[in-house]
């Protein structure tokens, strides 16, 4: 019954009102704990899986430039995000697990539930804004598959109930696999601060629930990071050191307990793989941006972007005395592969930038292409230290304590010095403020600060996209995703090992020992035609439409459907007449 009850649930989708099992009685279904968690081990198909490492935008660039970012997105017929067919399952449990006589296992599986269907909602209000609520299953006669989108505030508020009601009912016990106590509170920590910020942002006003503010938001996320930074048990990993625990961190074949709250778990021998590996080392060829790379501090806390003349500084110099966190994210000089004593430069076969990524990359004993196993984090530790600390500075009540509580045990890790308050607050930081015109107050600096924070830690990890929106700077978007400088033509040593790792040429190919040759204007661009930065997107105009572009459309076929009761987002012509 539970394979057959499996294989159902995994071919679902599409409609809300697609049956999960036409051979199976859901009256008689879900009476035990098997049956329950046979069940709803489907619900973790929702988490993201490759997309942990496939992070892009402006942070990290493809070279094939997202639709977002060059107004290349268009009002789909269906699907694209618009989807329910999980969220009919985890309805479908919430409605018959009644069955189960054991009050407790009954709860523990209602909880699990509704911190799903809390997560699911997440994903669409992001993506869409408004959206309809719905907490129980239909049939495809039931008026309300076609119902207008509920508010926003009242999603909002729909998703507090089950995420406390996740909290209060899931286990305490740390699983590196299954939702926790500890996964909720992480969950409720990271969408507070993202409704929080973008009401702010956004100057979101609610007229059916005025009380909840952005503040109040901003209050709750402060609230779950606190008991979850109190009372979990968890912290940040440092036990190889401040040159390796960052990048080992995500190597490791098992998620590290630690500080990993939630991972996707892989595993060669039941040929559950993922291909990180491959997507660094292949035509995918993603690369880090100039934006980035200067973010990351000095060794000693200093900006880079102080320095004289860091912006026409090469790859050699420019990775002298950084945040170790550099080196355990892209390919500096030195640089060896886990496993390896073999010094390796950037490769521009496999990086589009320059700046070759190393994050997720396994050792050489894992080389196996597209069948990699190391676990992925969808949850750590970190995540919930910087929502904190980026909470408490947006409501403007951080303290120096509450860094040294959140950010300072972060840059622990790799012996980079804490964020002083008093300095970030008097000084605020040009280069990031370019980056993020939106901050103001007294607390800009330190809200700029937690926010370059935030991009190194969390680089590559899927936050960036939502973090602008959220953050209503979309504009950046538009600026240019630069990679490596080189102020002329010729060979380079980018790795200080006495070879050259590269030739640039113009016209007739010269004679060189590099390894690698390009000709500038046709298998590279620079900025300045023989000169200048590496330029993925020379071809292509970056563009953001402040009145449309911080929602996803709705599909036509679901507003058709509907009969115009589903309303189009702002600025999005799909065609329809209502």
């Amino acid at each position: 019954m539970i394979f057959l009850l499996l294989a159902v649930l995994y071919g679902c989708e599409g409609w809300l009102d697609k049956k999960p099992l036409d051979k199976m009685s859901p009256e008689t279904f879900f009476s035990n704990e098997n049956e329950l968690q046979a069940f709803s081990n489907n619900f973790y198909n929702d988490f993201p899986g490759t997309a942990l490492y496939m992070d892009y935008y402006d942070l990290c660039v493809h070279p094939e430039c997202p639709a977002e970012m060059r107004n290349g997105r268009v009002v789909p017929t269906s699907g694209s995000g618009w989807t329910w067919a999980s969220l009919r399952n985890i309805n479908t449990l919430l409605e018959y697990s009644g069955n189960c006589k054991d009050e407790s296992v009954r709860m523990e599986y209602d909880a699990l539930a509704r911190f799903f269907r809390a997560y699911f909602y997440f994903e669409k209000v992001k993506r869409f804004g408004d959206v309809p609520w719905y907490d129980r299953q239909l049939g495809s006669a039931d008026p309300e598959l076609y119902k207008p989108r509920d508010s926003r505030e009242f999603v909002m508020q729909k998703m507090i109930e089950d995420i406390d009601y996740a909290i209060k009912y899931l286990p305490s016990g740390k699983s590196l696999y299954r939702v926790t106590k500890w996964t909720a509170l992480a969950l409720k920590s990271r969408f507070c601060l993202f409704e929080g910020t973008f009401r702010k942002y956004h100057e979101y006003r609610e007229t059916i629930y005025p009380e909840y503010d952005w503040k109040w938001y901003l209050e709750q996320c402060v609230l779950a990071s606190e008991e979850f930074m109190n009372t979990s048990g968890y912290g940040i990993y440092s036990a190889d050191g401040p040159d390796k625990s960052y990048l080992n961190l995500f190597a490791s074949e098992n998620a590290i307990a630690q500080e990993v709250i939630l991972a996707r778990d892989y595993n060669i021998a039941l040929n559950v793989v993922h291909s990180a590996n491959y997507y660094t080392l292949s035509s995918s060829r993603p690369g880090l941006s100039k934006k980035i790379v200067n973010s990351y501090l000095k060794a000693d806390g200093k900006r880079f972007t102080d320095e004289l003349n860091y912006d026409k500084m090469t790859f050699v110099e420019e990775c002298r005395d950084r945040d170790p966190r550099l080196a355990q994210s892209i390919r500096t000089p030195g640089y060896t592969r886990i496993g390896s004593s073999v010094k390796v430069a950037p490769d521009f076969t496999y990086t589009v930038t320059g700046y070759h990524p190393i994050k997720f990359v396994t050792g050489t004993d894992d080389d196996s292409g597209s069948r990699n196993y190391n676990d992925l984090p969808i949850f750590r530790s970190a995540e919930v230290y910087l929502n904190f600390a980026e909470a408490k500075a947006e409501l403007g009540i951080l303290s120096q304590t509450d860094l040294d509580n959140s950010i300072k045990k972060i840059r622990d890790r790799v012996g980079m010095p804490n964020i002083i308050l008093s300095e970030a607050k008097a000084n605020p930081d040009k280069y990031m403020a370019s980056m993020y015109p939106g901050v103001k107050g007294d607390f800009q600096g330190v809200i700029l600060e937690i926010r370059r924070e935030r991009a190194v830690e969390l680089s590559r990890e899927g936050f960036r996209y939502y973090d602008i929106i959220r953050w209503k700077e979309g504009q950046t978007f538009t600026q240019k995703c630069y990679g490596m400088y080189f102020p002329r033509l010729g060979e380079y040593d980018l790795d200080e090992d006495g070879n050259f790792d590269l030739c640039l040429y113009q016209g007739q190919k010269p004679s060189t020992t590099a390894k690698l040759s390009l000709e500038v204007g046709q298998d590279i661009y620079l900025s300045e035609n023989d000169h200048g930065y590496v330029d993925p997107y020379q071809n292509i105009t970056l563009s953001w439409n402040e009145d449309r572009d911080y929602f996803y459309p709705i599909p036509t076929d679901d507003r058709s459907l509907s009969g115009g009761a589903l309303t189009q987002n702002p600025g999005w012509n799909d065609g329809l007449d209502f």
